[in-house]
């Protein structure tokens, strides 16, 4: 294996580093900063947490990224999809354990960066992206209507169903004034691109809101739309850096959770980076990246954060303003840095309704109902996939979505491989021209009697091991010869190679003779490390049909 060289590319984008470009990083950051203030209020009041974890979470994490990340504009922080994993995290083991859970999340990230799995994270089907991210998003608006509504509820259900029937038994309880400030935030953030594509609609949204409460408090008497004061005690003062005590107990019993942030992050943070690659024409480094997020996830908790990952939002807006370097995503966590010192105390009169109503538009975006609907078209199998990881992470919990949508997609897909693999049986003769995609003008080759040739079409492995097997025991003829043509075999496992072996074995009791043809040089040195050609005789493997059929022609008339 290739030898592992950490080099962040900020080490790359420094060595030619100009005034200019840091100018257009420093504007660039400052606007992406100004952007993820309300996200991270947002996504840290959802996630069961305190809003200035959020904005730690931001500034710790979008730092490290940028400076160890694989990436020249990737932005790093709190998202949406980490909300639901983040808040039953927190119900079930606490804060600490989400502080020790984001921790070996981080590790496990660093380390599929440094086995090179960066490649492999892409490689997950797309049904299961596209199924628990919307997934999340349905989870997400569910989490939100109490807030948007106004209603008076004391505790709402973490179970999905469970939530959405204390809605409805609870909805005489709605706040006109709430759903009012919910109803407005939404049409501020849909209406200000048409305005600025520069100033964005959450900001704006919450300050228009956070004057407009305020004055109807102030001089109309209104005091039924709750804010964030309401709720917590906000804090401008930076936690003291702490390890949380680890014990091997409870480290086996947060695997599993630290295993869905690892692989949650790796996905959103790569797919991120994939699609800043297609605006910038930059290629991002897989491994690189996932070690900068691993670091980014082991620092967070330490300072008082939440699970972080790429945000693709905050990465194009970084993009689209002019940010071509790691510098920008440093400025931005600069910026939130000092919007949390200075103006913190000011995010008491944000009301809960705006906060709620950011969170809807976040969560109808990423939901993707339309590349939801075009999947709806798609092979059965895939479909199947699609709609279990969904139900699975609206009804249940991500990791179950995920674990389960995952072993599913491998069964389809051995399925898939299994029926793709052709076994055919050839007894009279061969028409080469009929097997080529030119014309070769070559005669037929007749087999001789009391001589088979099976074809095998396809990746030889466990899946269709036995198919082989089925195949010769349908034939039911005992041939003096069997020849065994693999030429179009691209692998052999351990499976298809006990199967052969067997397959020998057998032959020769019955006095039959295996002749192996066309055998490619990848299957072949798998053949010869497993000793197969100890028990077939080297004297029995041609390296052509024509040859093949030469030495079963000799076997007959001995």
């Amino acid at each position: 294996m290739k030898a592992f060289e950490f080099k962040p590319k900020l080490f790359y984008t420094l060595k030619n580093y100009s005034r200019a470009s840091f100018t257009a990083d420093l504007m660039s950051g400052l606007i992406v900063g100004i952007v993820a203030l309300p996200l991270a209020i947002a996504f840290g009041i959802a996630s069961g947490v305190s809003p200035e974890k959020g904005i730690i979470t931001a500034i710790v994490a979008g730092f490290f990224v940028s400076l160890f990340g694989g990436s020249r504009v990737q932005i790093g922080g709190p998202t949406g999809a980490f909300i639901v994993i983040v808040y039953g995290i927190i119900q079930q083991y606490g804060e600490s354990g989400l502080m020790i859970a984001t921790i070996m999340a981080g590790v496990f990230l660093i380390l599929l960066g440094l086995f090179h799995l960066g490649t492999i994270i892409k490689y997950i089907p797309y049904p299961i992206v596209v199924g628990f991210t919307s997934g999340i998003a349905l989870t997400i608006f569910s989490t939100q209507l109490k807030d948007f509504f106004g209603l008076t509820v004391d505790n709402v259900p973490g179970d999905f169903i469970e939530k959405w029937i204390v809605y409805v038994r609870h909805f005489h309880t709605i706040d006109l004034w709430s759903t009012l400030v919910g109803v407005l935030s939404v049409v501020i953030i849909a209406l200000t691109p048409r305005f600025s594509k520069k100033v964005p609609g959450s900001l704006v949204a919450i300050v228009v809101m956070t004057v407009g409460v305020w004055l109807l408090k102030t001089y109309a008497g209104v005091t039924s739309v709750a804010t964030i004061g309401d709720r917590f005690s906000i804090s401008a003062a930076l936690p003291d850096a702490s390890v949380p005590s680890m014990t091997w107990d409870t480290i086996k019993g947060l695997i599993s959770p630290a295993v869905t942030i690892a692989i949650l992050g790796a996905i959103e943070s790569l797919l991120s980076a994939t699609v800043a690659d297609g605006v910038t024409g930059d290629k991002h480094n897989s491994n690189q990246e996932l070690i900068g997020q691993g670091i980014a996830n082991v620092f967070s908790p330490i300072f008082g954060g939440i699970p972080a990952t790429g945000a693709i939002a905050r990465t194009m807006t970084n993009i689209n303003n002019g940010g071509r370097t790691p510098v920008a995503g440093i400025v931005h966590a600069v910026v939130l840095l000092l919007i949390f010192l200075f103006l913190m105390p000011l995010a008491q009169y944000i009301p809960m309704a705006c906060l709620a109503g950011v969170l809807v538009v976040v969560s109808y975006n990423m939901s993707g109902w339309r590349t939801f609907k075009e999947l709806l078209r798609n092979p059965k199998s895939d479909v199947g996939v699609l709609l279990v990881t969904f139900f699975l992470t609206v009804i249940f919990d991500l990791t179950i979505a995920i674990e389960v949508g995952l072993l599913l997609a491998c069964l389809m897909f051995m399925k898939r491989m299994a029926e793709s693999t052709q076994i055919s049986v050839i007894t009279d003769d061969l028409d080469p021209n009929k097997e080529s995609d030119i014309e070769l003008h070559e005669e037929h080759l007749t087999i001789p009697d009391r001589v088979e040739v099976y074809e095998i079409n396809g990746p030889y492995f466990f899946g269709i091991a036995n198919k082989f097997e089925e195949e010769m025991i349908r034939i039911g003829d005992r041939p003096k010869v069997r020849i065994i043509r693999m030429r179009k075999v691209p692998f052999v496992d351990s499976t298809g190679i006990h199967n052969l072996t067997n397959l020998c074995r057998m032959s020769q009791r019955e006095g039959i003779i295996i002749v192996l043809s066309g055998v490619n040089p990848r299957v072949h040195e798998t053949l010869e490390k497993a000793g197969f050609y100890e028990l077939l005789g080297k004297d029995n493997i041609c390296s052509n049909i024509n040859e093949a059929l030469a030495k079963a022609r000799e076997i007959v008339k001995a």
